[in-house]
């Protein structure tokens, strides 16, 4: 008796010297490796797009920071300075709707709701800033949306 075990594939079988066996191992070795492949490429590709929101942070540091030395310098007088907080979310949404148009490859309806919070949180901040009028402001944000809405019925998805 031998001390060796058999292996997984030479259970007392015998081997088929037919050539029609080799190639689909082949063929099944190669769809495991190009599996795998895809696989790697669509992590790398997650990971930009979850990079891709890296810049928001120091494009918010740099409005806040010109805005400082605007005070400083011009005697710019900014009031409501805290507003400045709400381009945080508002740039958020632009690099989220870059990233979903970049993935899509054109402006489906996902990209495009992200784009109109963009430009509505925006809008709400410059009305903050400058002390705009909410009277003017409203209606506008009503327009805004009334266009969002006609956009996302007449575009397809």
């Amino acid at each position: 008796m031998s001390d060796q075990t058999p292996l997984p594939n030479q259970e007392n079988q015998p081997v088929s010297s037919s050539s029609s066996t080799l190639p689909a191992t082949d063929q099944d070795w190669r769809d495991v490796r190009r599996s795998e492949r895809e696989a790697r490429r669509e992590e790398r590709r997650a990971q930009r797009a979850s990079n891709g929101t890296a810049w928001v942070g120091g494009v918010v540091l740099i409005v806040l920071g010109v805005i400082f030395l605007l005070q400083s310098v011009r005697g710019f007088t900014l009031n409501n300075w805290w507003a400045l907080f709400i381009l945080i979310p508002a740039f958020g949404s632009f690099a989220d709707a870059w990233n979903i148009y970049r993935q899509a490859g054109r402006l489906n309806r996902r990209a495009r709701g992200t784009l109109i919070s963009g430009c509505v949180l925006l809008l709400v901040t410059a009305a903050f800033l400058f002390n705009w009028n909410w009277e003017l402001v409203l209606p506008i944000l009503l327009i805004v949306w009334g266009v969002t809405i006609l956009l996302n019925s007449l575009l397809p998805d």
